[in-house]
């Protein structure tokens, strides 16, 4: 019973957020589960970011703390709910594929089965790992977040070079919000990140289903998460106490958002609707929050962005209801919103990394960094692990779905009809500039390659796993009028 007033502020300040910046879109039931599932992301998010700068400036009342943050964000909502909107005239998704009476059914059954198993699955790995699944979980990001709550004001000796192996430069979302909680309870109870697992995994399933929902139908949907929910070393990992699934969660987070406010730009001005782009931004932050990668995705994605929003192509997009003199300062609008609500998580990651962490071991000594940047023998292994690496992700038992997504592309003898609008392209782009990146890292990187390929390139993949998931099914060729003739 002590979690239930901390589990209470988390998820209500999340809703309050989401609430706030996110207009309502969509089918009810799609887009309750949109905001529940983005509400959890986003309340731990804030309770990290409240923990942490609690102990930074040593405040030790969160009591007082936590609902003034709540009132604070439930205030602006009632203040701003009934500023003027711009309408919303877009009808339901009609572009859903057209299946058989039966066939829906089976796909329903098939998907409730699927997200039964998982649920299942994941309570009895917990059961059977209560401190986490692996090195990671009890020697970084549990051991962080005891740090966080054990060590009163010497919290900062447990960011130091004299313990290396924890990675003391990591970001410290998840850490964090398992120590806010543990300060409700008074112990470093090992229930708190096994629920705080459980929940990003599923809130993970929830965004992807209600975010193609939205914009695809119920069938794709329903597709999108069911292969989510098969894969499985997503619900492996997500029960693991790894910090990979919720750097997924935000990375998911940050593309369905951009993908949802920019289809929106057939019927309203970006300028008009900057809540989309808020949370967005926001998401990307606590991607960069929540580990090293997730400061790349934040990087890749802020490029995109620009490359795409910034084409002179775009000025002559004729899907587009506003009008062309007014497209650029648009365009700038949208990015500058952006950069707007990325830049606190950028500013707290930057004085994190230089006043508290010490230097990160992978660019500890740029000369040999450089050596190994040129070898063209590490280009070929690491090229021969990413082919192993995409067919084993996943530990599927027979066929890998990084081979089934194609197939079905080209099972179904579909044509796309639709040309993709540029939340899509700037989101695939920023999955591709991500995946250089982590090829890149492991260039540089001074630990073995093979040992170190070995060990991580399965958790990099997963953390764009969802996401090429759900861009797959928003581009998936649907509808009768796509069928070959």
């Amino acid at each position: 019973m002590a979690l239930v007033l901390p589990a209470l502020l988390c998820l209500a300040s999340g809703l309050a957020l989401v609430c706030l910046a996110c207009p309502r879109r969509g089918p009810i039931a799609s887009d309750l589960t949109l905001r529940a599932s983005l509400s959890v992301g986003y309340g731990l998010g804030i309770f990290s970011l409240v923990f942490f700068l609690s102990r930074a400036f040593a405040v030790t009342n969160l009591v007082a703390v936590d609902p003034a943050v709540f009132s604070l964000l439930l205030i602006t909502f009632l203040l701003l709910r009934n500023r003027p909107r711009t309408p919303s005239t877009s009808p339901p998704p009609t572009e859903t594929l057209d299946l058989p009476r039966w066939l829906q059914r089976m796909l329903t059954a098939a998907f409730a089965v699927s997200l039964c198993a998982a649920v299942y699955s994941a309570v009895m790995r917990t059961l059977t790992h209560p401190h986490g699944d692996g090195w990671d979980a009890f020697s970084i990001w549990n051991l962080h977040a005891r740090f966080l709550f054990r060590a009163g004001p010497y919290w900062r000796d447990g960011f130091n070079a004299l313990i290396p192996w924890s990675h003391p430069d990591y970001p410290l979302l998840l850490p964090a919000a398992i120590a806010h909680f543990w300060n409700y309870l008074g112990c470093d109870d090992t229930t708190v990140p096994a629920v705080i697992g459980f929940l990003f995994t599923f809130s993970t399933v929830g965004l992807m289903f209600s975010a193609l929902s939205i914009l695809r139908g119920r069938t794709s949907a329903m597709l999108g998460s069911l292969a989510l929910l098969t894969t499985p070393f997503f619900v492996e990992l997500g029960t693991s106490q790894y910090a990979d699934v919720p750097l997924s969660f935000f990375v998911l987070a940050t593309i369905s958002l951009f993908c949802l406010h920019d289809d929106r730009g057939k019927e309203a001005s970006a300028s008009r609707q900057p809540g989309l782009l808020v949370l967005a931004g926001l998401a990307a932050g606590f991607a960069a929050w929540t580990k090293n990668e997730g400061l790349l995705f934040l990087c890749a994605i802020l490029a995109a962005r620009v490359l795409i929003l910034l084409r002179p192509e775009i000025r002559r997009d004729p899907s587009r209801a506003v009008p062309r003199e007014n497209l650029p300062r648009e365009n700038w609008i949208a990015l500058a919103t952006h950069l707007v609500a990325v830049a606190p998580a950028f500013l707290l990651i930057a004085w994190f990394k230089h006043s508290i962490a010490p230097p990160g071991d992978l660019f500890s000594d740029p000369a040999t960094a450089f050596h190994r940047l040129i070898d063209p023998t590490r280009f070929w292994a690491i090229l021969r692990w990413y082919g192993k690496g995409f067919l084993r992700f996943g530990h599927w038992l027979l066929i890998p779905g990084t081979l089934l997504l194609p197939g079905l592309y080209f099972a179904t003898g579909l044509e796309r009809t639709r040309r993709p609008q540029a939340g899509f392209r700037s989101s695939v782009l920023a999955l591709v500039l991500t995946f250089a990146g982590y090829f890149a890292i492991y260039l540089i990187t001074p630990y073995d390659i093979y040992w170190h390929l070995r060990f991580s390139l399965t958790r990099l993949f997963l953390h764009l796993w969802p996401s090429t998931i759900f861009l797959f099914f928003l581009v998936f060729p649907c509808g009768t009028a796509a069928r070959r003739r």
